[in-house]
C-alpha cells in the first residue's frame, strides 16, 4: 500500500456496541457449567472432523501467499516467476536481513505487521494444528512462520536494539520493478533506548513468545532462542516506553501506531502462556489490567490495534483456568472474558447489541482501506472464542438478555469465510486463485512484470498495462469491496486491490479453524 493508505482505521466507532458496554458488562454473562470455570479441565487434542473441501482448498492457497512475499535467498522455492532477492540486506551492520516478507504489494519489510503476522500465524498453529496437519497444511505454516521468526531474530542483534524496517518507502514507492533485480539503497531503522519503539517491540516479543511455543515439540533450541529473545524484547519495551510513531515521525505515513498498551497486554499474555511464570499474569491483570485493557469497550483486531485479539487469547484462561491465581486476577480474567464476549456479542448479526457496521450482504465493513482485514479478524476471533466455549463444554453465551450457541458463533465466522470466497454480490472470490471469478490486476510489483523483464525502477508501464497480471499472486486476499458491495479490479486501484501478509495470516487463521467440519482447540501452555 502507498503512504497514508497504509494506516488502521480500528478506531472508527462501533456505535451500539460502544452506547451498550456498560449494560453487557451488567447483564450479559456467560452461563457456565456449575463446575467452576478455573477448574476446567483444559482442552485436549482429538481427532478433527472430516475435511471441508472448499476451506481446504482456499487454505492451501491462503498459505502460497507467504511464499510470494518471501525475501532472501528462497531454497525450495516452487514459483516459477520468484527467486532470491534482497540478499545483502543488513550487511551495511553485519546482520543478515535477507529473509522476511515483504508486507504487501511493495518491497518494504516493515517490522511492526510483519511481527503481527508472525503472532497471528502461531495462534492459528497452536490452536489449529490438527486441523491444518488434517488438511495437508501444517508444513507450509510452519515453514513460513520459522522464515518471519529467523528475520526477527536477526533483526534484535543486541537487549535494547531492534531493527523495524528495512527499505525506504518513500525510495522504493517510486519505482515499480520485480524484488530480484531491484538495486536502490535499503536503508535500517532502528528503535532503541534513545529512539525507543516500545508496540513494535512488544509485538515482536508477542510473536516470538508465540512462536516458541509452536517449536517447543518440534526444535526446543530454537523454541528457547525464540523464547530468550521475547523475553529480552519485552523488557526492553516495557522499561524504554515510548511510541515508534513519536521517535520515528516518518513512520507515520505507512504504519502509524495509535498506541502501545495494547501491545504490552499482548505480550506479556503471550509469555504468560509461553513461560508460566506468574509475573507476566500479573503484569496483565493486577498492575496494568485496569489502566491499559479498556475493559467493558469492544474494539476491531488488527495489526495496530491488538485488545480484542489480547481479550480473547486471556478468556482462554477464564474458560480453562490457570494453575495459581490470586483472586485479584481472577477477577481481571473474568473482566477480559467479558469484554471478549461482548466482542463477540457485537459480531452476531441479530444479537441486541450487533454492530451496524456491514454491508446489506453481512460483511462487517469498518475502513474503505483494505476493508477485508477486520472482518476476517473478527470472524477469526468469533470462532476461536466459540471453539473455547465447546472445549469449556459452555454451552450459551447471553448478549443482553439473548443466548447463543458456539454453533451461532461459528455461523458467522463462516458467513465472513464464505463472502471472501465469493458468496457475494459480486459473485467474486477476493482470494486470489480461488473459484472461477478473482482479481486478475492485483496491485503488486512482482505480479505484474514478466519474469523475464529487467525494468530497473521505472517498470511503470507494467503498473499502467490494460492486461492482466503476467504471474498470478496465488492465494493473496486483497484489500476487498466498497461499502456499496463493489470492486474495481484495476492495478491502480491499491485502496482495493493491494493484498498484505496480515491479511494472509488472519484468513489462514479463520481457515484452519473451519477446514474441518468440527475444530477443538489444543493445549498449548
Amino acid at each position: 500500500m502507498e503512504a497514508v493508505k497504509k494506516q488502521s482505521n480500528g478506531w472508527i466507532s462501533w456505535i451500539l456496541v460502544l452506547g451498550m458496554a456498560a449494560l453487557v458488562l451488567m447483564a450479559a454473562v456467560i452461563t457456565v457449567r456449575s463446575k467452576s470455570h478455573h477448574s476446567a479441565a483444559a482442552p485436549v487434542p482429538g481427532p478433527p472432523g472430516a475435511i471441508e473441501k472448499k476451506y481446504g482448498d482456499a487454505l492451501n492457497l491462503a498459505l502460497q501467499f507467504f511464499d510470494v512475499q518471501k525475501s532472501g535467498k528462497l531454497v525450495g522455492n516452487k514459483l516459477s516467476w520468484r527467486s532470491d532477492s534482497a540478499l545483502d540486506d543488513g550487511s551495511e551492520r553485519n546482520l543478515d536481513l535477507s529473509k522476511g516478507m515483504y508486507d504487501a504489494g511493495d518491497h518494504v519489510k516493515f517490522g511492526l505487521p510483519l511481527a503481527f503476522t508472525a503472532t497471528v500465524l502461531s495462534w492459528s498453529i497452536l490452536e489449529y494444528g490438527d486441523q491444518m496437519k488434517a488438511a495437508m497444511n501444517l508444513k507450509p505454516a510452519l515453514d513460513s512462520l520459522k522464515w518471519i521468526t529467523d528475520y526477527l531474530i536477526n533483526a534484535h542483534p543486541s537487549d535494547n536494539v531492534l531493527y523495524i524496517q528495512v527499505g525506504d518507502p518513500d525510495i522504493d514507492h517510486k519505482c515499480w520493478e520485480r524484488p530480484e533485480t531491484m538495486a536502490e539503497e535499503r536503508p535500517l531503522t532502528q528503535v532503541n533506548s534513545s529512539s525507543p519503539g516500545t508496540e513494535v517491540a512488544a509485538e515482536t516479543a508477542a510473536a516470538l513468545a508465540s512462536a516458541s511455543l509452536v517449536f517447543k515439540t518440534i526444535n526446543s533450541t530454537y523454541s528457547d532462542l525464540l523464547l530468550q529473545h521475547s523475553q529480552q524484547l519485552f523488557s526492553f519495551a516495557d522499561i524504554y516506553r515510548g511510541s515508534y510513531s513519536i521517535s520515528i515521525p516518518q513512520v507515520q505515513l505507512y504504519y502509524n501506531s495509535t498506541g502501545y498498551t495494547d501491545e504490552l497486554l499482548w505480550a506479556a499474555a503471550w509469555l504468560y502462556h509461553a513461560t508460566g511464570d506468574q509475573s507476566y499474569l500479573s503484569y496483565v491483570t493486577e498492575k496494568n489490567g485496569k489502566a491499559f485493557a479498556e475493559w467493558g469497550i469492544p474494539s476491531w483486531f488488527s495489526w495496530d490495534n491488538k485488545l480484542a485479539g489480547a481479550q480473547v487469547l486471556l478468556s482462554r484462561l477464564y474458560f480453562f483456568g490457570s494453575k495459581k491465581t490470586s483472586n485479584a486476577e481472577n477477577v481481571a480474567l473474568q473482566r477480559y472474558a467479558i469484554t471478549a464476549k461482548a466482542v463477540v456479542c457485537g459480531l452476531l448479526p441479530d444479537s441486541p447489541t450487533a454492530t451496524t457496521s456491514r454491508t446489506d450482504g453481512g460483511l462487517i465493513w469498518i475502513s474503505q482501506w483494505n476493508s477485508l482485514q477486520h472482518p476476517v479478524a473478527s470472524a477469526f476471533l468469533a470462532l476461536l472464542f466459540s471453539d473455547y466455549m465447546l472445549s469449556s463444554q459452555t454451552p450459551t453465551l447471553s448478549c443482553n438478555g439473548n443466548s447463543y450457541t458456539p454453533a451461532d458463533l461459528r455461523k458467522f465466522a463462516i458467513s465472513q469465510a464464505d463472502y471472501v470466497l465469493g458468496e457475494n454480490p459480486m459473485e467474486m472470490s477476493y482470494l486470489v486463485g480461488y473459484g472461477k471469478k478473482y482479481p486478475l490486476y492485483v496491485h503488486h510489483r512482482g505480479a505484474s512484470i514478466p519474469a523475464d523483464a529487467n525494468t530497473g525502477c521505472d517498470g511503470f508501464k507494467w503498473l499502467n498495462s490494460t492486461a492482466p497480471n503476467p504471474n498470478v499472486a496465488i492465494g493473496a486476499l486483497v484489500g476487498g469491496p466498497f461499502l456499496n458491495e463493489t470492486y474495481i479490479d484495476s492495478r491502480n486501484n491499491s485502496m482495493q486491490g493491494e493484498p498484505t501478509t496480515y491479511n494472509s495470516a488472519v484468513i489462514v487463521g479463520l481457515l484452519s479453524g473451519l477446514v474441518t467440519t468440527s475444530s477443538v482447540v489444543q493445549s498449548f501452555s
